[in-house]
């Protein structure tokens, strides 16, 4: 089976605007510490190691992805008809294959984190749907790196005039415990207290 083309960031969007408004998942993913291999290691072996990560994504993503490089390090893939649970799995397969098979001279922290976003869970537009698939990348990183995230809707966002300091570091202390989202940890919170006054409702 041919390997697909990685594309660059115009015919990317292009191919993503073919979809019409058909369901698929977008993924949005980079390395962890590409940087410091480029200035330990020198370019030549970072252009080593996206080379090695193109492989590994062309041949191990489903038939049908599209796959694009959108700058540096930085890449994106269509999964089309694929929900973002779907899409985890295979990413958290591909993330394991990397940092196993990886060259042992790279860096332990050379790694792969990873976003995803679904349409229409998350978002319809591309714009709109890179921009949740970046966040969930974002919160992949902030959670240890080296893994997959799926976007979580941001309607219940933390402000320090509405929680004190100490609340929200023993919050984040404990999401970092239980390798859990400190919205997940909020929901279970909210649904104890909706579940002990539900007499009142």
């Amino acid at each position: 089976m041919a390997r697909p083309d990685i594309l660059s960031r115009n015919p990317f969007e292009d191919a993503f605007a073919r979809f019409g408004s058909a369901p698929l998942t977008l993924a949005v993913l980079d390395l962890d510490h590409f940087k410091t291999l480029n200035d330990t290691l020198g370019h030549t072996e970072g252009d080593r190691v996206l080379r090695a990560v193109e492989r590994l994504l062309s041949g191990s993503l489903p038939s049908g992805s599209i796959i694009g490089r959108i700058g540096g390090d930085e890449y994106t893939v269509i999964l089309p008809e694929s929900a973002a649970e779907t899409a985890l799995i295979l990413f958290d397969e591909v993330i394991r294959h990397f940092h196993i098979h990886r060259d042992p001279h790279w860096p332990r922290s050379l790694g792969l984190s990873v976003g995803l976003a679904s349409r229409p869970a998350h978002a319809s537009e591309y714009a709109e749907l890179y921009r949740a698939a970046d966040e969930a990348l974002l919160r992949a990183k902030r959670e240890g790196r080296g893994r997959a995230c799926i976007f979580v809707e941001s309607k219940m966002v933390l402000k320090s005039n509405y929680y004190p300091k100490s609340q929200l570091e023993r919050l984040s202390k404990l999401s970092g415990a239980l390798s859990r989202t400190e919205a997940s940890l909020l929901r279970e919170a909210l649904d104890d207290l909706v579940e002990r006054y539900r007499a009142e409702l």
